[in-house]
């Protein structure tokens, strides 16, 4: 017969709820709101082991050396997908707690914490680097390297050094055929592609004499060849997502568009979280800097501004047309893409 599992035992709370220990109570002046300081943290370094472990099954998938976008693969993708970006919204609402608060009540106790700091989140700094965003591409490198511990930064550097989640989206979407021979008959490059000059014309159509750039970062982002600069995203890439984005309502797209999305979302949540952490720094402890020595409130805005990785999708939708100047589709690709 198997043992019987107790709850408390199942849930390990002996060792949970005697993980809080105060740094004013060991100094024998207890805070009131340490405490709440202290779960709330706890509680986003939880959920953060919880996106790692979505984040790296969906890595697994994606690795796979084919996927069939009509198959559970890729909507087993978009599933953990959507729940991180559920866990995001929690972690932006857990603020709300945090924000009860008062300056005052932060003032009791923030000066014992020094040099700690949120910025020393080893977990958070790898969940972005499974994501995509490589040591080259943070704000502050030096202060990173200063105020982590070496091990972290080794392991963190380890995950870089794999195939990250903005890659392996990268290598789905090439693999994509929307724009094969078998569909469209032969064409000589890419500019004379049938679907390409059609589209190309219909986005001209939609601009004005002010829109010259966004014509040639059109051009740019489709037609010229590999990556460019510091693009994450090939033109081969780039020009499978915004088809799938374009022509979403087809049955087999919708699978794929939600899983762009959804990572467009991601970036979307991680930026707000972002701004509410910022917005809170600067009520709690105005323009000081933080407890870890960083410029606080003005770190924050900056990591906010340099660390989204699924930009260039979401800059993807600056290329889009209406749905009734889209090209027509061929009728076998159609076929393809309904469930005919």
């Amino acid at each position: 017969m198997a043992k019987e599992v107790y709850y408390s035992d199942y849930l390990q709370l002996d060792k949970i709820l005697t993980a809080q220990q105060t740094e004013s109570g060991k100094n024998g002046s207890e805070a009131h709101d340490e405490l709440l300081f202290i779960i709330v943290h706890q509680a986003y370094e939880l959920w953060f082991k919880q996106i790692r472990y979505e984040m790296q099954s969906i890595i697994d998938i994606l690795r796979k050396p084919s996927i069939n976008d009509n198959s559970p693969d890729v909507f087993t993708v978009v599933h953990r997908l959507k729940r991180i970006a559920s866990i995001w919204q929690l972690g932006i609402q857990q603020i709300d707690v945090l924000e009860t608060m008062t300056p005052l009540d932060f003032l009791d106790f923030r000066e014992q914490l020094r040099p700690a700091s949120g910025f020393q989140s080893f977990q958070f700094k790898m969940l972005e680097a499974m994501m995509g965003l490589k040591f080259a591409d943070r704000h502050g490198k030096d202060f990173y390297q200063r105020h982590l511990r070496k091990e972290h930064i080794e392991d963190i550097a380890e995950i870089e050094a794999q195939p990250s989640l903005i890659e392996l989206v990268n290598d789905w979407l090439e693999r994509i055929p929307f724009f094969d021979e078998v569909y469209w008959g032969k064409y000589e490059n890419i500019e004379s592609h049938p679907f390409w000059r059609q589209y190309q014309q219909a986005f001209a159509n939609t601009l004005n004499e002010q829109d010259n750039s966004i014509f040639s970062g059109f051009n740019q982002t489709f037609f010229s060849e590999g990556k460019s600069g510091s693009n994450r995203l090939s033109t081969k890439a780039n020009r499978a997502a915004i088809f799938i984005l374009a022509y979403r309502d087809y049955p087999i797209l919708q699978v794929p568009f939600q899983l762009l999305d959804t990572l467009i979302a991601i970036d979307e949540l991680m930026a707000t979280w972002r701004t509410r952490h910022i917005s809170m720094v600067t009520r709690m402890i105005g323009l000081r800097t933080g407890t870890g020595g960083s410029t606080g409130a003005d770190y924050l805005s900056k990591s906010r501004d340099h660390h989204g990785v699924f930009n260039e999708l979401a800059g993807l939708n600056t290329y889009l047309v209406q749905r009734n100047t889209l090209p027509q589709l061929p009728e076998v690709l159609m076929e393809r893409l309904g469930f005919r």
